[in-house]
C-alpha cells in the first residue's frame, strides 16, 4: 500500500532548508573542483568547506533588499567564509546552482513516487489474485453491463499502475541533469571538469547541452509522467 510516511518525507525534500543545503553544496563541490584543478588554492576550498554555511532569517532579509534569491543566498555565506568568499561561485551563473538543485529535489521527489508506485504495483497484484473469482456487475456508460470479477478491475488497475512506473522512471531519468556551465552554457569562465566532478558527486549528469538554463523538456516530462498518475489514482478512487 501507499506508504504513511510519504507527506512527510516529500515535505522534507520540497523543504527551504534542503533546498539551501543543496545550494551549498554545489558551491563548496564546485570549489573543491577548482581547487583540483588548480585555479584556487587548495587551503581556500578546505576553508571553504569548514567555514561554509547559511542562515535562513538572515537570507530572507538580505532577499528583501536585493530581490535576488542567490545574491541573498551568497551573501550569508560570504559573512561565514570571510576573504575565502571570492572563490565561492567563481565562474558560476544562477542557474547552474538553481538548475542543478531543481534537477537532484526532482529526483528525490521522483524516487519517493517511484517507491510508492512500486508498492502500490505489489498491492493490487495481490488484490488481483485474492478477488480473482469475485464475480461483480459490470459497468458501462454509468449503468450495470455484463457481469465480470473485481480481480479483472485490479488487473487492470495492476497494468495501468505498471505502466506508470515506467513513465516515471523514464522521467526520473530523463531530469537527472545538471548544469554548470556558466552564463550562456558556453563554459566561458568555468571548466566543464567542474561540472563533471559537481554533477558525479550530486548523483546526476552534466546536461549534453545547456543554455543559461537545463532545457525545459526535462521538467515537461517528468510533470506529465506525475499528471498521469494521479489521472491513474482519481479514476482508481473513483
Amino acid at each position: 500500500m501507499i506508504s504513511r510516511y510519504t507527506l512527510p518525507r516529500m515535505g522534507q525534500v520540497w523543504s527551504e532548508r534542503n533546498k539551501f543545503d543543496k545550494w551549498l553544496e554545489i558551491e563548496v563541490l564546485a570549489c573543491a573542483a577548482q581547487a583540483e584543478l588548480g585555479l584556487i588554492p587548495k587551503v581556500s576550498a578546505d576553508r571553504i568547506r569548514s567555514l561554509a554555511g547559511y542562515d535562513l532569517e538572515e537570507i530572507r532579509s538580505i532577499e528583501s533588499e536585493v530581490r535576488h534569491d542567490v545574491i541573498a543566498f551568497l551573501t550569508s555565506v560570504a559573512r561565514r567564509v570571510g576573504p575565502d568568499a571570492r572563490y565561492v561561485h567563481l565562474g558560476m551563473t544562477s542557474s547552474d546552482v538553481l538548475d542543478t538543485t531543481m534537477a537532484v529535489l526532482m529526483k528525490e521527489a521522483g524516487q519517493i513516487v517511484l517507491e510508492d508506485l512500486s508498492g502500490l504495483e505489489s498491492s493490487l497484484k495481490t488484490k488481483a489474485l485474492e478477488y480473482k473469482l469475485t464475480p461483480i456487475m459490470g459497468r458501462t456508460h454509468g449503468i450495470q453491463a455484463e457481469p465480470t470479477t473485481l480481480g479483472l478491475k485490479f488487473l487492470s488497475w495492476y497494468e495501468e499502475t505498471a505502466r506508470n512506473r515506467e513513465r516515471m522512471d523514464s522521467a526520473v531519468r530523463g531530469i537527472s541533469f545538471g548544469k554548470i556551465s556558466g552564463a550562456v552554457g558556453n563554459y566561458g569562465n568555468i571548466s566543464p571538469e567542474i561540472e563533471k566532478y559537481v554533477c558525479e558527486k550530486m548523483g546526476l549528469l552534466p546536461d549534453p547541452v545547456s543554455t543559461q538554463i537545463v532545457q525545459r523538456d526535462r521538467h515537461a516530462e517528468y510533470m506529465c509522467a506525475l499528471a498521469i498518475v494521479a489521472s491513474s489514482v482519481e479514476r482508481f478512487a473513483t
